[in-house]
Protein backbone atom coordinates (compact mmCIF):
# COMPACT_ATOMS: atom_id res chain seq x y z
CA UNK A 1 0.00 0.00 0.00
CA UNK A 2 1.47 3.39 -1.23
CA UNK A 3 0.83 5.84 1.27
CA UNK A 4 0.92 9.92 0.32
CA UNK A 5 3.98 10.98 1.42
CA UNK A 6 5.52 8.31 -0.60
CA UNK A 7 3.61 9.77 -4.45
CA UNK A 8 5.76 11.85 -6.50
CA UNK A 9 3.08 14.21 -7.84
CA UNK A 10 2.19 15.23 -4.11
CA UNK A 11 2.83 18.32 -4.90
CA UNK A 12 2.09 19.26 -8.61
CA UNK A 13 -1.18 21.26 -7.92
CA UNK A 14 1.29 24.08 -5.60
CA UNK A 15 4.69 23.89 -6.60
CA UNK A 16 4.40 25.97 -9.49
CA UNK A 17 2.47 28.68 -8.35
CA UNK A 18 4.21 32.28 -7.77
CA UNK A 19 5.72 32.78 -4.30
CA UNK A 20 2.97 34.19 -1.83
CA UNK A 21 3.31 37.99 -0.38
CA UNK A 22 1.50 39.18 2.55
CA UNK A 23 -0.51 42.07 2.43
CA UNK A 24 -1.32 42.44 6.32
CA UNK A 25 2.04 42.02 7.05
CA UNK A 26 5.83 43.86 5.70
CA UNK A 27 7.95 41.64 4.48
CA UNK A 28 11.31 40.91 6.28
CA UNK A 29 14.44 43.17 5.19
CA UNK A 30 17.13 40.57 3.66
CA UNK A 31 20.02 41.76 6.28
CA UNK A 32 17.67 40.54 9.41
CA UNK A 33 16.71 37.28 7.68
CA UNK A 34 19.54 35.68 8.84
CA UNK A 35 19.43 36.76 12.27
CA UNK A 36 16.39 33.72 12.41
CA UNK A 37 19.18 31.26 11.47
CA UNK A 38 21.97 32.55 13.46
CA UNK A 39 22.81 30.07 16.40
CA UNK A 40 21.33 29.65 19.37
CA UNK A 41 22.73 28.93 23.26
CA UNK A 42 21.40 25.80 23.64
CA UNK A 43 23.44 25.87 27.04
CA UNK A 44 21.57 29.20 28.38
CA UNK A 45 23.07 30.76 31.26
CA UNK A 46 26.45 28.67 30.87
CA UNK A 47 28.83 31.56 30.14
CA UNK A 48 27.45 33.40 32.72
CA UNK A 49 28.71 30.92 35.50
CA UNK A 50 32.14 30.03 33.49
CA UNK A 51 32.51 33.67 34.48
CA UNK A 52 31.52 33.59 37.91
CA UNK A 53 33.69 30.60 38.60
CA UNK A 54 36.64 32.27 37.49
CA UNK A 55 35.81 35.27 39.14
CA UNK A 56 38.47 35.88 41.85
CA UNK A 57 37.57 36.59 45.75
CA UNK A 58 39.82 37.10 48.65
CA UNK A 59 39.89 35.08 52.03
CA UNK A 60 38.98 37.25 54.92
CA UNK A 61 42.72 38.33 56.90
CA UNK A 62 42.46 37.09 60.55
CA UNK A 63 43.96 39.89 62.56
CA UNK A 64 46.66 38.98 65.28
CA UNK A 65 46.00 39.77 68.80
CA UNK A 66 48.74 43.22 68.78
CA UNK A 67 46.66 44.55 65.19
CA UNK A 68 43.29 43.92 66.74
CA UNK A 69 44.71 46.40 70.26
CA UNK A 70 46.21 49.01 67.48
CA UNK A 71 42.74 48.96 65.75
CA UNK A 72 40.67 49.31 69.09
CA UNK A 73 42.78 52.14 70.03
CA UNK A 74 41.87 54.27 66.77
CA UNK A 75 38.56 53.69 67.39
CA UNK A 76 38.90 54.93 70.55
CA UNK A 77 40.68 58.02 69.51
CA UNK A 78 37.56 58.08 67.07
CA UNK A 79 34.97 58.00 69.67
CA UNK A 80 36.73 60.88 71.39
CA UNK A 81 36.85 62.68 68.57
CA UNK A 82 33.58 62.01 67.15
CA UNK A 83 32.21 65.83 67.61
CA UNK A 84 35.02 66.89 64.72
CA UNK A 85 33.42 64.40 62.16
CA UNK A 86 37.24 63.15 61.43
CA UNK A 87 38.34 62.36 58.07
CA UNK A 88 39.58 58.66 57.75
CA UNK A 89 40.45 55.94 55.00
CA UNK A 90 38.82 52.65 56.06
CA UNK A 91 40.02 49.47 54.64
CA UNK A 92 37.20 46.41 55.44
CA UNK A 93 36.10 42.98 53.73
CA UNK A 94 33.24 42.48 51.84
CA UNK A 95 32.07 38.98 51.68
CA UNK A 96 31.02 37.95 48.33
CA UNK A 97 26.96 37.26 48.04
CA UNK A 98 27.56 34.20 45.22
CA UNK A 99 31.17 32.34 46.52
CA UNK A 100 33.21 31.64 49.48
CA UNK A 101 35.51 34.85 50.03
CA UNK A 102 34.88 38.37 49.16
CA UNK A 103 36.62 41.71 48.40
CA UNK A 104 38.49 44.18 50.40
CA UNK A 105 37.38 48.04 49.92
CA UNK A 106 38.55 51.23 50.85
CA UNK A 107 36.23 53.93 52.09
CA UNK A 108 37.68 57.74 52.02
CA UNK A 109 35.31 59.93 54.35
CA UNK A 110 33.91 61.53 57.48
CA UNK A 111 33.28 59.56 60.48
CA UNK A 112 29.16 60.43 61.65
CA UNK A 113 29.19 57.54 64.57
CA UNK A 114 30.56 54.68 65.95
CA UNK A 115 27.69 52.46 67.24
CA UNK A 116 29.40 49.88 70.30
CA UNK A 117 25.70 48.44 70.04
CA UNK A 118 25.54 47.30 66.79
CA UNK A 119 29.76 47.18 66.16
CA UNK A 120 29.32 49.38 63.50
CA UNK A 121 31.41 52.17 62.23
CA UNK A 122 28.97 54.59 60.46
CA UNK A 123 30.18 57.54 57.97
CA UNK A 124 28.76 60.38 57.24
CA UNK A 125 27.88 59.59 53.53
CA UNK A 126 25.64 56.76 55.11
CA UNK A 127 28.35 53.61 54.82
CA UNK A 128 27.97 51.32 57.55
CA UNK A 129 31.27 49.21 57.89
CA UNK A 130 31.15 45.97 60.45
CA UNK A 131 33.70 46.62 63.28
CA UNK A 132 34.73 42.97 62.57
CA UNK A 133 35.18 43.31 59.19
CA UNK A 134 37.70 46.69 58.99
CA UNK A 135 41.62 45.86 58.87
CA UNK A 136 43.11 49.55 58.59
CA UNK A 137 41.94 53.02 59.62
CA UNK A 138 44.37 55.56 58.54
CA UNK A 139 43.52 59.41 59.24
CA UNK A 140 45.33 62.51 61.18
CA UNK A 141 43.15 62.14 64.09
CA UNK A 142 44.14 59.14 64.81
CA UNK A 143 47.85 60.11 65.50
CA UNK A 144 47.61 60.42 69.90
CA UNK A 145 50.52 62.89 69.96
CA UNK A 146 50.92 66.12 67.84
CA UNK A 147 53.90 66.06 65.43
CA UNK A 148 54.67 69.70 65.45
CA UNK A 149 58.49 70.41 65.00
CA UNK A 150 58.94 74.37 65.74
Amino acid sequence: MQRETDRPDRYDDIIHLPHHVSTAHPSIAVSDRAAQFSPFAALTGHDAAIQETARLTDQKIELDDNSKEILNDKLLLLIEKIKEQPAVTVIFFVADERKAGGSYVTVHGRVRKVDRYRDVLIMLEGTVIPLDDIVEIEGEALCPVDFRFY
